[in-house]
């Protein structure tokens, strides 16, 4: 049997932390938490990851807004 702590990833952004299970989509999962996908560029490892990149267990996803201008 898995316990919490092998299933579950991290998402920070600013000051906050989630604890999320893994297995889903980081969209889906920034929908969940409360979070516009479209606002922010989310990096695992410091490398840029799409919304449809599974959140696997242990990930630590730092989330960065997206910054636009002309």
């Amino acid at each position: 049997m898995a316990t919490e702590g092998n299933r579950t990833a991290h998402i920070m952004y600013h000051r906050q932390e989630w604890s999320v299970e893994s297995g889903r989509t980081v969209r889906e999962t920034l929908i969940e938490i409360g979070i516009d996908p479209e606002q922010v560029v989310p990096l695992r490892n410091r490398q840029v990851i799409t919304g449809g990149a599974l959140v696997e267990p242990g990930d630590e996803i730092k989330l960065v807004n997206v910054v636009a201008g002309g």
